[in-house]
């Protein structure tokens, strides 16, 4: 069959935004995306509810390592040897190969997929292994990674004068005089955003770092980061909620109902309804949160401490939204079990953008009306008319096959050209079959009529 060229509008390129849901659920020190429990199958191995995985890699697969492994990885293994043999060889098989100047390739079997390579001259390694470390492994030593790669909401607490503060660092001048100096952020994350905060002032006067509503710098700051591959290119303005609850019952909620970044309260107590309580970065997915009245008045342990009982009960704040949400607070560094009775909730649509290519192929009248498929013809005939070692000529007599039904027994109706359409094949400009569009069931086409099949490609 010949080939047919697209014209040049059978050949659309559009994009398909669509604004899928995400819903973060944060209770106990425990994260639930989407409402999917530990068991489900979206979580990996550790059991997680909180995560994307990067790779999807290991997706219910144990974790233990006191499983029974089939073998070890590597040559040392014999059959037979019971797991904790294998480990003790293993510890010791690392020391004496480093001792003796061997490289090490014996690595046990976990039963999980991981991320390998050796030590060579290229001098590359993974990210969570330190010079000091590579400096210990020899040339053919294998170095492992972990998988799964995962990605989840992280919240980062600023007490007041701290998001503004550096470290001390030390300047060796000479032997004898030492220079101390204020260098490094406390808090890198928001020193990164000053620029942008300064950026989005336009939108409103809350985003500034500096403005008629405070200094950020000087300010309680509560930073809840959301990666990426939860919203797609951006936040969808205006879907940002924020729920704050106390033993099950709300008692504030956050909207960005104004669609221009402001957090605002509405709902909750009367007095601070319609208060800003922060901003929301739609494109770089951070929830900037400075709202420090009370919502109860109520006490609970919402402060982290490496001396609990230093950090007395707080009320509850919109600096402290989502406590528990990877920033080590627990019921154990707050020396409060009252950090249970508070749940908090974060919901919003993404944009994600999918380019999308819409071809039309058209099967006119009178075209489109023979196929390669065997069953097109009628069965038992020649295909071949004489073939020698000058001559190939095929059977030109060769009858199709009538496939037009008839509506009595043992009678066939008068023929008529039709064919089967079951898939349309794509080829690029040197014809060579770069796609294959297959329809669920085959399109009957007969010689009067006119087809248009529609195939869409995201790309």
């Amino acid at each position: 069959m010949s080939l047919k060229k697209f014209g040049h509008n059978d050949v659309i390129l559009n994009t398909m935004k669509t604004h899928p849901s995400c819903e973060f659920f944060i209770s106990e020190g425990r994260i639930f995306y989407n409402n999917h429990p530990s068991s489900s199958i979206y979580a990996f191995a550790s059991g997680a509810s909180d995560c994307v995985s990067l790779y999807e890699l290991n997706i219910n697969r144990s974790r233990d390592e006191a499983i029974s492994f089939d073998k070890p990885i590597g040559a040392l293994w014999i059959s037979g040897t019971s797991v904790a043999d294998i480990k003790t060889t293993y510890s010791n098989r690392t020391a004496s190969a480093i001792a003796a100047g061997e490289p090490n390739s014996f690595i046990l079997d976990t039963g999980r997929v991981y991320a390998w390579q050796y030590k060579d001259s290229s001098k590359q390694t993974f990210k969570r292994i330190s010079d000091t470390t590579y400096n210990t492994y020899i040339a053919g030593d294998v170095m492992t990674s972990s998988y799964p790669m995962s990605a989840s909401i992280t919240r980062e607490f600023m007490p007041e004068n701290q998001a503004g503060a550096r470290k001390d660092c030390t300047d060796l001048k000479s032997n004898e005089h030492k220079e101390t100096f204020k260098c490094t952020p406390e808090h890198p994350h928001f020193w990164a955003l000053k620029n942008r905060l300064n950026f989005y002032g336009i939108r409103s006067e809350h985003y500034k770092v500096t403005s008629s509503h405070g200094n950020k710098m000087s300010q309680s700051i509560n930073l809840i980061s959301i990666p990426t591959i939860f919203y797609g290119s951006k936040i969808k303005p205006g879907t940002l909620s924020l729920k704050w609850y106390l033993t099950g019952t709300l008692i504030g909620e956050l909207q960005d109902k104004k669609q221009n970044g402001e957090l605002i309260q509405v709902s909750g107590a009367a007095l601070f309804q319609d208060k800003v309580a922060g901003v929301v970065l739609y494109d770089e997915g951070f929830v900037l949160l400075t709202g420090s009245w009370d919502l109860n008045h109520e006490t609970i342990g919402l402060i982290s401490s490496s001396t609990p009982l230093v950090r007395p009960p707080v009320t509850p704040k919109w600096i402290y939204f989502g406590a528990g949400a990877k920033d080590d607070v627990t019921p154990t560094t707050t020396g409060s079990g009252s950090f249970a009775s508070a749940s908090f909730d974060l919901s919003f649509k993404g944009t994600t953008e999918t380019q999308v290519m819409t071809m039309f192929a058209h099967a006119k009248r009178g075209e489109v009306n023979y196929s390669n498929n065997p069953t097109f013809l009628s069965y038992g005939q020649d295909k071949l008319r004489l073939t020698s070692s000058q001559v190939y000529e095929e059977n030109s007599t060769q009858r199709i096959l009538n496939t037009v039904s008839s509506s009595y027994s043992d009678y066939s109706a008068s023929f008529e050209r039709q064919v089967y359409v079951s898939r349309v094949g794509i080829y690029d400009d040197a014809k060579n079959l770069i796609g294959v569009a297959t329809l669920s069931n085959p399109i009957l086409k007969k010689e009067n009529e006119d087809f248009s099949f529609k195939i869409r490609l995201d790309l």
